[in-house]
This record gives C-alpha cells, structure tokens and sequence, in this order.
C-alpha cells in the first residue's frame, strides 16, 4: 500500500506520516523499486496503534520511548508494560478530570435554563 492510500485509510495526512517515520515513531517503511513507501500490514498496524494512541492524548515523546524498546526485542517487554500501565494510569485521571468538568458543565448549564424559565414566567406575569 503506498503513502497516499494509508494516508486515506487512516485519515492521517501523507506528510504526518513522512514525520512520524522520521521522529522513529513508527518504523522505517520498505520502499519499492521506484522508491516509493511500500506499507506492509506491519506498517499498517504500527500506524493504527499510533493513531490511536495519539488520538487518546499520549505524547510522541513517550511513543517514540515505546517503539524504541519495542524494537530492542523481547527483553524489554517488561519495560514496555510498565510504560503501558502508566500510560494507561494517565488517561484514567485525564478521563475522571473530563467527567468532573462535563459534570460542572452540566451544573451550569442547568442553572442557565432554570434562569431562562424563571425570567419566562415573570415576563408572562407581568403580560397579563
């Protein structure tokens, strides 16, 4: 699959691509004949996993950290969870900050309504 089809696939622009390859945040792409990125499965996978953990908020720095151990082989696996669970343990607290500020949100947006309502229902006294 060439760049400009997994760009499409994955909805990540060509030149983010080029960038994270560069960065090492997803590993060197075999190139074709003509020198053309050619994207294997592998490359795909790579890239699903880094869009998706990019979209959760994780920083390329710990990303690039991840693809590095990943790339030392199997004696890093341990090294990997734990970066994993950390990670993880992040986004919890990013999650519960997000459901306190919905739930706040959600608090004044109530109060505006009933003030709306109230200030309705005093126009309509002094109608009639």
């Amino acid at each position: 699959m060439n760049i400009a089809e997994v760009s499409k696939k994955y909805e990540i622009s060509a030149d983010t691509l080029r960038y994270y390859e560069r960065i090492g945040l997803i590993p060197e792409v075999n190139r074709n004949k003509s020198g053309i990125r050619d994207y294997t499965e592998e490359d795909c996978r790579w890239v699903e996993f880094i869009k998706c953990m990019r979209s959760a908020g994780l920083p390329i720095e710990i990303l690039i950290e991840y693809v590095t151990l990943f790339q030392q082989g199997n004696e890093t696996i341990e090294a990997r969870k734990d970066l994993l669970i950390e990670q993880r343990k992040q986004l919890i607290e990013k999650m519960e900050n997000v459901k306190k500020t919905i739930e706040r949100l959600d608090y004044k947006i109530e109060r505006y309504e009933q003030s709306v309502v109230t200030k309705e229902n005093e126009l309509k006294r002094t109608d009639d």
